[in-house]
């Protein structure tokens, strides 16, 4: 028995003909980060929208914390422990900081009869907010209002937000897309502060990110894993050097 807590077992997605994601296996245990890298259009979105029910699979098993999540919703898979950011920053831009993380807490303890009360007075929640407010580095701005915040603490906010429902696994969707040295530089560092308590899945472009934050690579093409092991052996393959990578990584940059 497997002792990772995401599992994908040969999973597919068919729109049509076309096999968006086809055969696609990977795991991912607590305290590890897999990658997922692969040119536009390689499905890796797709694997993502799979793994977080937001997409039903056309066949294939979907295993999480040793159920099978297989066809889920959303909101069921969330509340058996996975968190997932988008590619696009998903949060409540005219809240503050504290509001939005407070929000996400929210959803995770319904009150029944106590909806009178006010949000705010909920002790486990104020503490879970704060919590992952201060994991995802954001204290220091924690009364500014979502909207004027930079970018890359737009990202850390979403992190926060998704911490604060609690996940034991995280998808992460290109969490360094359109970010700078000095933020790019602080999202890996707090990827690799969330690594031991999670089991991550990672999309991302950014190569040298990945290869500094990645146990396990897997490379997508077409929809089809074409090579996953450690980022040694992946930069070391052929194919994926021809498929992707190019050779400066079979040299030893990134």
């Amino acid at each position: 028995m497997s002792d990772a807590l995401l599992i994908a077992s040969q999973l597919t997605k068919r729109f049509g003909g076309l096999a968006a994601v086809n055969d696609v296996s990977l795991e991912v245990a607590q305290g590890q980060i897999h990658a997922v890298i692969g040119p536009n259009g390689a499905g890796k979105s797709t694997l993502t929208n799979l793994l977080s029910g937001d997409l039903p699979p056309t066949s294939g098993r979907i295993t999480l914390a040793g159920q099978d999540v297989t066809g889920w919703s959303p909101e069921k898979i969330s509340r058996a422990g996975l968190g997932r950011s988008y590619q696009k920053t998903n949060i409540f831009q005219p809240f503050t900081v504290w509001e939005n993380v407070r929000l996400a807490a929210q959803s995770r303890e319904p009150h029944g009869a106590s909806w009178l009360k006010l949000a705010g007075s909920f002790a486990s929640i104020n503490d879970r907010a704060t919590q992952a407010i201060e994991m995802a580095g954001l204290s220091a701005r924690r009364d500014v209002i979502a909207a004027t915040i930079s970018h890359g603490e737009q990202r850390q906010l979403e992190i926060a937000m998704t911490l604060a429902t609690g996940p034991r696994a995280l998808l992460l969707d290109e969490p360094l897309a359109g970010m700078g040295v000095a933020e790019a530089e602080r999202m890996v560092q707090l990827l690799l502060k969330l690594k031991p308590a999670h089991a991550i899945m990672l999309v991302e472009h950014d190569m040298d990110a990945v290869f500094t934050l990645a146990d396990t690579l897997t490379v997508m093409v077409n929809g089809q894993v074409i090579a996953s092991g450690t980022p040694a052996d992946v930069r070391a393959d052929a194919n994926v050097q021809s498929a992707y990578l190019g050779e400066e990584f079979a040299e030893g940059h990134g």
